[in-house]
């Protein structure tokens, strides 16, 4: 039990990466004072945490609603993990990438601090594999629900400090920590796959 727990706390950290958020917050606030930039660092980690645990409720409805069985949901979602995973290793890295998308200094809370820094489609995808009904139960699923309110609150904690842990690491060890949670996140995501494809010729 604990183990599985211990796996999905660091499967989590690698789909959400804390870490990298911290740049493109710090870049999205550099117009706020103090007390601004941390209403938006709890507000953007409240946000993004509901938007999560909207699709753990609501992301296994909409499936059955569009008939989508667990196998293809299984493959599909770790083919998306996967390419997602991609852009973190060979892309130029969350943090820059990320920058890019702002525009409007004045309302940075819900994009790109909330969506998609903390709140990723990768996220929300792994949120949905990871409570599907077909393979978790009821406790599991509130288990897992925990656990990504933790992580988010680890990665408000990091926002909160984020100019303490941008001193300390730097840009580029951030970007190379990045990397390597999307080595993390593509191990994942192949497993998916492979565990729809067996079922799929299995049943």
């Amino acid at each position: 039990m604990l183990t599985a727990i211990i796996t999905k706390v660091l499967f989590l950290i690698a789909v959400i990466d804390p870490l990298g958020s911290v740049p493109v917050y710090l870049e999205a606030t550099k117009h706020f004072d103090q007390k601004h930039k941390r209403k938006i660092a709890i507000r953007a980690s409240i946000v993004a945490f509901f938007i999560l645990f909207f699709f753990i409720v609501v992301g296994q409805i909409i499936l059955e609603g569009m008939n989508v069985t667990l196998n293809a949901f299984q493959i599909s979602g770790g083919v998306i993990l996967f390419l997602f995973a991609l852009t973190m290793i060979f892309g130029e890295g969350k943090p820059e990438s990320e920058k890019h998308l702002i525009t409007d200094y004045k309302h940075v809370t819900i994009f790109p601090v909330a969506i998609p820094s903390i709140a990723s489609p990768g996220a929300i995808m792994a949120v949905v594999l990871m409570t599907d009904n077909h393979l978790y139960s009821i406790t599991e699923q509130a288990i897992t629900t925990v656990l990504v309110a933790l992580v988010v609150f680890l990665t408000m904690l990091l926002l909160l400090g984020a100019n303490i842990v941008q001193k300390r690491i730097g840009e580029y060890g951030i970007t190379v920590i990045s990397k390597i949670m999307g080595l993390i996140l593509a191990s994942y995501a192949v497993q998916s796959i492979l565990s729809g494809l067996k079922d799929f010729f299995i049943s």
